[in-house]
């Protein structure tokens, strides 16, 4: 691994922390302003709903690309992103308030969405909807969440491909439904000529032997940002050699999706919260954010070698067993960490 992509995996990783831990501060603040999105976060069914909901968004987006429609789908990105800083902000500030800097958020995604930019908005979206949905699903429906997306990762991207359909479809559109990781001071995702020209292109950016590889951590290097799914390197020219891309790109749904375990854990788990300054975090929540990141640093680590690979069950893999193990540990027995008691 080349200095720049050490400097390269250490932004990940420190955009995956603020992602987990605004999640993990926003959670009582949610759960005390009614946020909550079900009314019975207990129930599995919600796992099935969401599930299904991604599915039809990915096919819509799709169709989307396909009948260049491609303006509406940026208009849409941009909006939620509004809607869900709104959220976060209004965390910290009046709702009224609040809507000066998500409007702030939306103009500068739609004026110069240089990558800084993208990321600011991808970080807030997600920690915003990573804590939205924690309070919204209980154990065994995050769980459920989880385990079924890591598969539906693996699927469409080893089997069906249409991950990689719908990355290739919004690299050109500099939206936060990735996140842009540098590995140059110079990178600049609007002007290529900023960036080295032997780096991973994305869209009008940087090129490798003139041809464009977005690379990212999605099951093939762009990451899914509807359903959040994990990248990894797409192979659309011929990549690029280690230490040559300027950026890589990693869905934001890798941040989000094992993030929504953290902030259920840390929501519903009966393990008891520790001295933590400004969050409710439990061992087990802890447990899982650590998980999340061990699995993570492995799938940067096959990204950079230029190995596709879905992001999603190492990820969630980890999250999943780094929850686990933490609420043994916390002395939770393991039918109330699997979310299972009330059904015995």
């Amino acid at each position: 691994m080349f200095p720049r992509e050490y400097r390269a995996v250490a932004f990940v990783v420190g955009l995956f922390v603020i992602v987990q831990v605004g999640a993990l501060a926003l959670v009582p603040e949610f759960t005390e302003s009614g946020y909550q999105a079900v009314e019975n976060p207990e129930n599995p069914a919600n796992s099935v709903v969401y599930v299904l909901a991604i599915l039809a968004m990915t096919g819509l987006m799709l169709a989307a690309f396909r009948y260049d429609l491609d303006g509406a789908i940026r208009l849409l990105i941009v909006g939620v992103s509004a809607y869900l800083s709104w959220y976060v902000f209004s965390a910290l500030v009046s709702p009224l308030a609040a809507a000066v800097p998500a409007l702030a958020v939306a103009v500068g995604l739609l004026v110069r969405p240089e990558w800084y930019v993208i990321d600011t908005a991808g970080v807030l979206m997600g920690a915003g909807a990573a804590g939205l949905f924690g309070i919204s699903f209980g154990l065994l429906p995050a769980l459920i969440l989880l385990a079924v997306l890591a598969v539906y990762d693996a699927i469409s991207v080893y089997g069906t491909e249409h991950m990689l359909s719908l990355a290739e479809g919004i690299m050109d559109l500099n939206i936060p439904v990735v996140l842009v990781i540098p590995t140059s001071l110079s990178y600049s995702l609007l002007d290529g000529d900023a960036a080295s020209e032997e780096a991973a292109g994305v869209g009008d950016g940087p090129e490798s032997d003139g041809d464009p590889e977005p690379a990212s951590d999605d099951g093939d290097a762009v990451s899914d940002p509807v359903d959040g799914d994990a990248g990894e390197p797409v192979d659309v020219g011929s990549e690029p050699a280690a230490g040559d891309r300027d950026a890589f790109f990693i869905g934001l749904g890798d941040a989000v999706i094992p993030t929504v375990l953290i902030a259920s854990a840390a929501t519903f788990s009966p393990a008891a919260n520790l001295s933590v300054p400004f969050l409710g975090v439990n061992l087990p929540a802890l447990l899982a954010m650590v998980g999340t990141l061990a699995g993570l640093l492995v799938l940067m680590r096959w990204v950079i070698q230029g190995r596709p690979h879905a992001g999603l069950p190492l990820l969630n893999g980890g999250a999943i067993g780094g929850y686990l193990i933490g609420s043994v540990v916390a002395g939770v027995p393991l039918i109330e960490a699997l979310g299972l008691a009330a059904f015995v």
